[in-house]
């Protein structure tokens, strides 16, 4: 049975329990987008402009290295996910999407790889409760994590038995070898920034 991720981290939710159908009517014309978690609604924080380069320059290093038939997103599209009959809707930084079938209009459910750029304020979320979720999904073969504040990533990589590697890269020379897009350079993913 898959654990349910803990909420101890966010600030904000809405009270009451809102249906799927609602949420997702409402973030169609939403201004501000919010993360749908077991029925409870919670509105995310704005990006840096570091955040946005790297997730910038992430987007671009996937999008030249994916195979055909594979598709890469970015911040705006929808991760669904169903633990124990609950439903949950996150916005990951990067996603890599490789099944034709998953083809919902407002969300994905069946990513290969999914990458979260770590801020203080979403830092916990994401390397807790995001690594418990994500970790659940079946076709999820690599999870990275990319530090904002200096080049280091962390990838948890699937491990066969529903186990999961981690390795860390610092540094800029290193290659990730990410799952569905291959070699990449840390340095790449932190092109144009001041490091240090």
């Amino acid at each position: 049975m898959a654990a349910i991720p803990q909420f101890e981290d966010y600030t904000g939710a809405e009270p009451g329990t809102i249906r799927v159908a609602d949420y997702l009517a409402g973030e169609d014309s939403a201004e501000l987008r919010s993360e749908y978690l077991g029925g409870l609604v919670y509105a995310m924080t704005g990006a840096s402009v570091r955040h946005n380069r790297i997730v910038g320059n992430t987007f671009a290093a996937l999008r030249s290295r994916v195979p055909a038939g594979c598709e890469v997103f970015f911040e705006s599209v929808k991760l669904h996910l169903r633990l124990q009959g609950l439903d949950w809707f996150y916005y990951p930084d990067a996603m890599v999407c490789c099944d034709p079938a998953d083809d919902h209009p407002l969300y994905r459910e069946r990513p290969c790889l999914l990458v979260e750029v770590l801020s203080e304020s979403t830092a916990r979320i994401d390397r807790r409760e995001k690594y418990l979720a994500y970790t659940q999904i079946d076709s999820l073969l690599g999870y990275l994590l990319l530090d904002q504040a200096s080049p280091h990533a962390r990838l948890f990589r699937r491990a066969g038995e529903g186990g999961w590697q981690e390795e860390s890269f610092d540094d800029p020379a290193a290659v990730l070898d990410l799952p569905c897009a291959g070699a990449v350079l840390l340095a790449e993913l932190y092109a144009g920034l001041h490091i240090g």
